[in-house]
């Protein structure tokens, strides 16, 4: 039995009414057999007479979209789930790339055919709605328990090169072990070039997952080393310590999860290594700023820890993000797993409330303004010099900022 959300049976009752059969099928399948929640839900619907039908029955539950409609495909977003419903289909392949496929619509198409299109016996487990049954052709839920990664149908497997990618992120995610076959077929499409069909955005995506959704990412670069893919480093070990650490922003994570791997290259060899991988400009910028800094949490340590070498480096980075990725270099290089200079530094800028944020300025144009002075070039360097006295202590609220500013100004003659 497959538990899921009640909330959905007004909807499924409604597709019953109208005589189709709603089949939960993919990835929430394949989570629930492995305990994992999720609110992606794709819903294979049979017996419908046309996509326009299904789509103005789903109407009455919210806003439809049809971005997929070539594909037979419409979301639905449903309360906290997003939903994806489509009808059964089978694809040929007509030209190269990912999406060099010809989709056939049938809404009469019986689940083993239907499912025969999928990438891996795993997601190709449906969930029938009316009779509360798993449909299980291809045996994906034993291979769940056996924890193995098999493809369904190993001629058809060859034919998206992005499987390749998807077969590292899911061996990696679920901790699977990769069917020989399967891993002979992979190795021999990344021999053949195959995966030059991919856009580089695509197989981006493939990487995210695989970085943000494991526990142990090594393990999947690991097999894409052995596939034959270019795209590794010696610090992959550094990605399963930040897997331990992440933020509940996936950007964060991304950036950090990069750096891990570029830490302790030049800034021309990290560069390299992420335009190969991704055009994102922000996102390179961020890592490189990261691998940059890294190493300051240690000297501020060494150099006897005062706030105004921990208030400079706020003013530069997060710094809890910059403490996550050096902890995971130190107990990636070091048996022990108390890292005191990143410990005894977290306490105090917590105590300093910038963890995540810069001192907040006490001084600004407008203060300069007050003193009778026109706006020029000068603001700058005067606001600068305020904003270091402010770090060093000189002043730690308005009044006194004020103060200083009036002496400032009267050293200055202005």
């Amino acid at each position: 039995m497959i538990y899921y959300p009640n909330k959905l049976d007004p909807i499924f009752n409604k597709l019953i009414e109208h005589d189709m059969r709603p089949v939960i099928v993919g990835g929430f399948i394949r989570d629930s057999l492995l305990k994992i929640e999720s609110k992606d839900i794709d819903i294979e619907v049979y017996g419908a007479l046309s996509f326009a039908e299904l789509e103005n029955l789903l109407q009455e539950f919210g806003n439809v979209n049809i971005v997929g409609k070539s594909f037979g495909v419409c979301k639905l977003k449903f309360k906290e789930y997003d939903l994806d419903f489509s009808l059964p289909r089978m694809d040929s392949k007509i030209r190269s790339g990912h999406r060099g496929f010809e989709i056939h619509v049938d809404p009469n198409l019986d689940f083993k055919t239907a499912a025969s299109r999928r990438d891996f016996t795993i997601n190709s487990i449906g969930y029938d709605v009316i009779e509360k049954k798993l449909l299980d052709p291809f045996c994906g839920a034993d291979d769940l328990k056996n924890r193995t990664l098999r493809a369904v149908n190993l001629e058809t497997f060859i034919e998206d090169p992005l499987r390749v990618l998807r077969a590292a992120q899911f061996c990696a995610r679920f901790q699977l072990k990769i069917e020989n076959q399967l891993f002979l077929a992979c190795k021999n499409m990344v021999s053949k070039n195959m995966l030059d069909e991919l856009p580089k955005e695509r197989i981006f995506e493939e990487i995210k997952k695989l970085l943000l959704k494991s526990q142990k990412p090594s393990y999947g670069f690991k097999l894409l080393k052995e596939f034959g893919i270019n795209i590794y480093t010696d610090n992959i070990d550094v990605a399963d310590e930040i897997a331990k650490q992440l933020t509940s922003n996936s950007q964060t994570n991304l950036s950090l999860m990069l750096a891990a791997l570029c830490y302790n290259l030049n800034q021309a060899e990290t560069e390299d290594f992420i335009q190969k991988l991704t055009n994102e400009k922000e996102l390179l910028n961020s890592v490189v700023r990261l691998i940059q800094l890294h190493n300051e949490i240690d000297i501020i340590y060494a150099n006897s820890m005062n706030d105004y070498s921990l208030y400079k480096l706020a003013s530069k980075i997060d710094i809890d993000k910059l403490l996550i990725l050096s902890s995971s270099i130190y107990f990636t290089k070091n048996s022990s797993k108390t890292y005191k200079a990143g410990e005894e530094i977290y306490k105090r800028v917590k105590e300093l409330d910038i963890l995540n944020k810069k001192l907040p300025v006490l001084l600004g144009g407008r203060d300069i303004l007050k003193f009778g002075l026109a706006p020029s070039e000068q603001f700058s360097k005067i606001l600068h010099e305020a904003y270091e006295a402010q770090m060093h202590g000189e002043f730690k609220n308005r009044d006194e900022a004020m103060l200083w500013l009036k002496e400032y100004l009267k050293k200055l003659k202005l």
